[in-house]
């Protein structure tokens, strides 16, 4: 990882979420990958149901609803990525935080 994604070591729990969020080799580091990917995947299936007229029709309440749920959840993912690495700015700019924010 580059230096620039280094933990902002001011405070230990950006050091601790930096190691959740950025390390795979914890638990919680696993868990955070895993749910994560669950996250995305269930987004992604929202967006097709939403395309399905019938399922839209019928569901519409339900499936805006789930959306405004996963944008805020990659909102929350955003911000706490922002704020556990040590050049903000910098992450804000490479191609990861350029996906994140398009993920938005």
């Amino acid at each position: 990882m580059s230096s620039d994604f280094k933990p902002n070591a001011k405070t230990r729990w950006r050091q601790q979420l930096y190691t959740i969020i950025f390390g795979s080799d914890t638990f919680a580091g696993k868990l955070f990958d895993v749910l994560l990917i669950v996250a995305i995947s269930a987004s992604v299936v929202v967006v097709m149901l939403d395309s399905v007229r019938a399922v839209r029709e019928q569901w519409l309440v339900q499936l805006r609803g789930l959306e405004w749920f996963f944008t805020i959840i990659f909102t929350v993912e955003y911000i706490l990525r922002l704020l556990c690495v040590a050049k903000p700015a910098r992450y804000a700019k490479s191609f990861f935080g350029v996906v994140d924010l398009l993920a938005i």
